[in-house]
């Protein structure tokens, strides 16, 4: 406007020199002119040059009324959109503040600043989305959802992303049963969103809702939301969770029924192998997962299998045969041995049973290994030597030092000649 109005001005003048220019030279000549206006009986008589600046001041006095008019009229619309520039340029400061305010934790300031000036802002969903985080965060559920509302009804086109923020402050909460309504709903609406689904699955595992992350993961992997080694992470928590849950019941029929859910690739996994065969040899059918429990151990090699593998009520005598296959690649292993003298003395085979266990004493000596061999010596019917011997295993399990001349007494009263021969191996 400035600008126009210095342009206007000089162009003026320009003209005005222009005109005292050409009438001086014309005066010069002597041929500068005059005028006659004639009105009725009214005659005025002028010269050239008066009639030259009238006819100017009067265009000038014309350009300036109709621009004086002009801008009169433009004058409301003229404060209407300085005003609202002046209020967007509020609400810009005000959002900007009201992010730093969230960020620093000043909740309540932040919360007033946004509201205050989200009607004039050109981003009103973000302010309304912020000050919902602000309520949230203070502790005001009630002042969340209205502002979660006024989100929706600023932005309809936005209302999946106004849930799913809903969703992340109710999970940053840890308000997961409320996280999975309005994710249950999300997915009526969009099924199988891809945020929607990776929250659901967070949901489920923080819940320790197994059963419906089961169901979840094959949605989880047609989509390509993980990679395959999360998803097998998954799998393996919620099949032995399931499986330790139905383990319980003790009923081998609920046992099964999960157990055949389980995909084969995820039947390997020493973690989903452990509790079904536990929980199938404490419903009195370990009989049925002998045969799981050798492949587990031969593919990984774990105590925890091979205790569970000596608990199995079988043919025992079957059963020590093929673990003595393992002493091949374990024969200095303490706790093979000790399930070695377990299935050994159960098939009723006092000797090997008492060889073994002096073996694994001799390698690392353990409460289950004195245990073990206090009940061979009580079955000898020397009950002096095996109440010393308890007290050993005793000591082992309080983590109090034992007593070795003990042990290797007991053990010459075990057995004379093995002993001898031990002693003579160890040295």
């Amino acid at each position: 406007m400035r600008r126009r109005i210095v342009f206007s001005l000089a162009a003026f003048l320009l003209a005005f020199a222009l005109v005292a220019l050409g009438y001086r030279h014309l005066s010069s000549a002597g041929n500068a002119g005059y005028v006659i206006v004639g009105l009725g009986d009214w005659v005025l008589e002028t010269s050239l040059y008066f009639v030259i600046v009238v006819l100017v001041l009067l265009f000038l006095a014309l350009y300036l009324g109709i621009r004086f008019l002009t801008g009169a009229a433009r004058l409301p619309d003229s404060i209407k959109k300085r005003n609202t520039e002046q209020r967007v340029r509020k609400s810009v400061e005000a959002l900007l503040s009201g992010l730093i305010d969230t960020v620093e934790g000043k909740w309540e300031k932040a919360e007033r600043n946004l509201i205050r000036h989200a009607a004039d802002s050109s981003l009103p969903l973000l302010n309304y989305l912020t000050a919902a985080r602000a309520a949230h965060a203070r502790g005001a559920p009630e002042q969340r959802e209205d502002y979660l509302q006024r989100a929706r009804n600023s932005a309809p086109q936005a209302e999946l992303a106004v849930d799913l923020s809903r969703v992340k402050l109710l999970m940053g909460s840890h308000q997961f049963a409320e996280a999975l309504e309005c994710l249950n709903e999300i997915n009526r609406k969009t099924a199988n969103h891809p945020v929607a689904l990776r929250l659901m699955c967070e949901s489920y595992v923080q819940t320790r809702d197994w059963d419906a992350l089961h169901h979840l993961i094959p949605v989880l992997r047609e989509g390509k939301l993980f990679g395959e080694k999360e998803l097998r992470g998954l799998e393996i928590r919620a099949y032995r969770s399931l499986l330790e849950k139905r383990a319980l019941t003790r009923d081998p029929a609920l046992i099964r029924e999960i157990w055949r859910m389980v995909p084969d690739v995820v039947r390997s996994e020493a973690d989903v192998a452990f509790p079904y065969c536990q929980g199938m040899i404490d419903a009195g059918v370990g009989d049925e997962v002998e045969e799981d429990v050798r492949l587990a151990l031969g593919r990984d090699w774990q105590p925890r299998l091979l205790a569970l593998y000596a608990r199995i009520a079988g043919d025992a005598e079957r059963q020590l045969a093929s673990a003595e296959h393992w002493l091949g690649p374990h024969h200095e292993d303490p706790q093979l041995l000790q399930v070695l003298a377990i299935l050994a003395r159960r098939a009723g085979q006092a000797d090997k049973a008492r060889e073994y266990v002096l073996r694994s004493l001799a390698i690392r000596p353990t409460a289950e290994a004195c245990q073990l061999m206090g009940d061979l010596l009580y079955e000898a019917r020397d009950f002096v030597a095996a109440a010393g011997v308890y007290r050993q295993g005793m000591r082992l399990a309080s983590g109090e030092p034992i007593d070795a001349d003990a042990l290797e007494r007991a053990a010459r009263i075990l057995a004379p000649p093995a002993g001898e021969s031990l002693d003579a191996g160890a040295t």
